[in-house]
Order: structure tokens, then C-alpha cells, then sequence
């Protein structure tokens, strides 16, 4: 009898290791069995069971089409993906089959061995034509594509309406008025954040970053220099880290959150404001703050401005090692598929990465629109460069935050010492 499809979820947060293991030579495996057992590794959300019910469907009926096939699909912590992912890349033998990657990975992984080439495969699918040009971008390296699009995301701004009810409060149209804002509202409530922040919430911080003329890094081609401590870039960190105190989100507590920690704040009522995605909407709309809040794009520097959103989003990756190659290319593009995508939008909020069905889903939902107009606005992405998994993984920018916020180091000092460990990483990367 076959079994149906073992559902593993990861109990507790992994080790993390100091930095992420060297990843040794991979070949491709030089077997394609038709049946057999595949292993997945699905990102934990904060609030996963809408996902599992998506997937759980999604592997019925792969499983029906595949005889003596099963699946088991383990939910990994995002915060460990680095360093889990690399040490599947150096053991074949307990490697998982497909695995779901940030966006931010592709590069990184491409130049690890990790995943395989499925350009052919990618261009005979019929769905593909309809993937938005950014989404097949975050896939491909060199012109090959090494994945399939899942999902796009953009990062907005949450708020209590009752809260600026209550308490007489506009909506912040500007990134000082939300400043102001979060520290007025927890003066009044002390017992809330004005706005939950996160020193290892990295893609909560960039938009003050790139709002206040910010960036990352500069070049192209593979060929790249921090900026992280130009005066620009210096601005934007001093508006973030303002935000860590007594009179907001004090440093003890928050120092360490990351966005899934300030997500979780915000839909338990400890906040009044945070920055969350359109991926975060079913946790939000699970919790405590469901019909009192609502969305709108995070204010940039001047008002009326948008902040530049973080580009992100989650791929799909067969794995060079997999000994079901065409199995597991079968199984990604079924949970990448059109359907499947909607399904998730509908039980996540997670915005589909093909056009037609993103605009199919916005017309029905309102929810969708400080998004789409955040995506419309302006959005940036990491550097293109296998380093950034590097600069990712050994937490560069978190540890500036937190080395503000802490007390411990000026911003200037701060964000030059990144700026030495970003160019290390860029110069390691070739």
C-alpha cells in the first residue's frame, strides 16, 4: 500500500553554526528513478497550516499520478536555511530532492553546485510564459534558470486602526511622522510598541536605507562595493535605529527580532505599527487584530513618497544531486503552478509570481493594493553576487544594527566595519 505523504515539521530552531560550511565539488547524480521517495524542505511561516493545507493537496495528486511514490516534506526554520541548505549541497546522500530558497540565494547557490540547470525543462512548461520578468529573474544566472518562481513579495505598513482612533493619530506620510507616530503612540500605551522593529528584521530596515538615497552596494556584473557606510546610507540607519529605545521598542527585547518576531508582535496586539509583507496577511488576520487594522504603503522621506520596498519573494530549486530528477522537476512546477500559487494567496496572501493570476487576485481583494502600489512605486533588490549568501548568512548587516542599538558602536563605526566585511565578501566571491 502506498503511504501518504509524511509531514515533518522542524520542533525547534537548529543550531546555528558560526559561519556556513565550504561547500565541496557536486556533479549531478547519475540516476533518474521513476519511483521512490522525494525529500522537500518548505520554509516555516509564522503561521503555517494554511501552507500545509496548499501543499497537502498539491501531493495528492502527485502521488496519484506517480505510483509507489511518496513524499516527506520538512518545514525548516528561514533563519537556519543557510546553513542547513549548504550542508545538504556537501551530503548528497541526505539531501533533500526540491527545496524552497529566498531569492537572495540564487546566485550563491548556483556557484555552490547546489542546483540543477532546468532551462529545457523551465522553457517546454506552458505556465512559464506568464511569470513576470522580475520572478524568472530571481531564477536565472547566466542566462540559465535554475528554479521555478513561487511567490513575490513587498513589505508595507501595518496599523491599528483603532489605535489612531482612540487615539486621534493621522497616518504617517512621511518616515519622520512615523517616527514621531510610534513614539507618541507608545507614550500613551506604554504597554505596546509604537512600531515593532527588528535588529535582524533586514529587509524592515532597507527602505529607511534606500529612502534616504541609501544603497547596499554599488556596481555590476558580479563586480561590487559596499555602500552601506556612504552618508546617505548613514542617514537611513540612524532613522531605523531610532526607532530601538524606551520610548518605542526598547533594544533588550527588540535587538533581536527579526521579521517574523515583529510580525508576530503586531498580530498579538503587543504593537500598533510594523512593517510586514502581503505574506504576512493570514498571520495577521489570524491573531488578535483581525478587523482593526489595516495596510498602506511605508512612507518614504518626502511626503507623499513610497520607501523602496525589498524585491523579494521565494523560489523553487530541483537539486543537481536529487536521484529523481524527473520527478522532482514534475513536483516543483505542480507547486509552482497557477493554481497552486492562487491557493496560496488565497490561504497566505503570498502574491503570485505570474501576471495574469496577480491581477486576477487583486481585482477581488483589497487587501492586495498598498502592495501592488509598493511594487509599482519602486523596488530594489540585493547585489546579483554569489557573496551576498555569504553577507546573508554571516548576519553583516544585522550585527551593524545591533551594534547601534546596543550602544556599543556610533553608526559611523558601525556601518565601516560592515562595509569592510561586505567588501571581503565581494572580493572573496570573484
Amino acid at each position: 500500500m502506498k503511504l501518504s505523504a509524511r509531514l515533518v515539521a522542524v520542533a525547534a530552531v537548529l543550531a546555528t553554526a558560526a559561519c556556513a560550511p565550504q561547500t565541496s565539488g557536486n556533479s549531478s547524480s547519475d540516476k533518474d528513478e521513476k519511483t521512490g521517495t522525494l525529500r522537500v524542505w518548505l520554509f516555516q511561516e509564522v503561521n503555517n497550516k494554511p501552507k500545509e493545507q496548499v501543499v497537502d493537496s498539491v501531493l495528492a495528486a502527485f502521488e496519484k499520478a506517480h505510483e509507489d511514490t511518496d513524499v516527506t516534506v520538512e518545514y525548516i526554520p528561514v533563519e537556519t536555511r543557510a546553513q542547513r541548505i549548504k550542508a545538504a549541497f556537501n551530503d548528497p546522500k541526505s539531501a533533500p530532492d526540491l527545496i524552497e530558497y529566498g531569492n537572495t540565494d540564487t546566485a550563491g547557490y548556483v556557484k555552490d553546485g547546489g542546483l540543477a540547470d532546468i532551462t529545457e525543462e523551465f522553457g517546454a512548461w506552458d505556465e512559464a510564459k506568464d511569470t513576470d520578468p522580475t520572478a524568472r529573474q530571481s531564477v536565472t544566472v547566466d542566462g540559465k534558470v535554475y528554479g521555478a518562481p513561487y511567490f513575490v513579495g513587498v513589505r508595507a505598513l501595518y496599523y491599528r486602526t483603532d489605535v489612531f482612533d482612540e487615539l486621534g493619530l493621522d497616518i504617517p506620510k512621511t518616515q519622520a511622522e512615523l517616527i514621531s507616530t510610534a513614539k507618541a503612540i507608545h507614550t500613551a500605551r506604554p504597554e505596546m510598541y509604537g512600531i515593532a522593529v527588528g535588529g535582524a528584521y533586514t529587509y524592515g530596515a532597507m527602505p529607511f536605507i534606500w529612502a534616504h538615497g541609501g544603497e547596499l552596494a554599488t556596481g555590476k556584473g558580479g563586480s561590487y562595493a559596499s555602500a552601506i557606510d556612504s552618508a546617505a546610507s548613514r542617514k537611513g540607519i540612524e532613522a531605523y535605529t531610532s526607532l530601538f529605545g524606551d520610548d518605542n521598542c526598547p533594544a533588550a527585547k527588540c535587538a533581536g527580532m527579526g521579521g517574523n518576531d515583529t510580525v508576530t508582535a503586531f498580530a498579538s496586539g503587543k504593537a500598533a505599527m510594523a512593517i510586514g509583507g502581503d505574506f504576512s496577511h493570514a498571520a495577521v488576520e489570524a491573531g488578535k487584530v483581525k478587523g482593526k487594522y489595516a495596510v498602506v504603503p511605508l512612507p518614504g522621506v518626502e511626503a507623499g513618497s513610497i520607501a523602496p520596498a525589498f524585491a523579494g519573494g521565494n523560489n523553487l530549486g530541483v537539486l543537481k544531486s536529487t536521484s529523481h530528477r524527473t520527478l522532482a522537476v514534475d513536483l516543483m512546477k505542480r507547486l509552482a503552478s497557477k493554481e497552486a500559487q492562487g491557493a496560496l494567496f488565497e490561504g497566505m496572501g503570498f502574491l503570485p509570481t505570474f501576471s495574469d493570476v496577480r491581477e486576477q487576485v487583486a481585482a477581488k481583494e483589497s487587501f492586495v493594493k498598498p502592495f501592488v502600489e509598493t511594487l509599482a512605486a519602486d523596488t530594489k533588490f540585493v547585489p546579483a553576487s554569489p557573496a551576498w549568501a555569504r553577507i546573508d548568512s554571516s548576519l553583516v548587516l544585522p550585527t551593524m544594527f545591533q551594534e547601534v542599538v546596543s550602544g556599543k558602536k556610533s553608526v559611523a563605526v558601525a556601518s565601516a566595519d560592515a562595509a569592510k566585511k561586505m567588501n571581503e565578501a565581494f572580493g572573496s566571491a570573484g
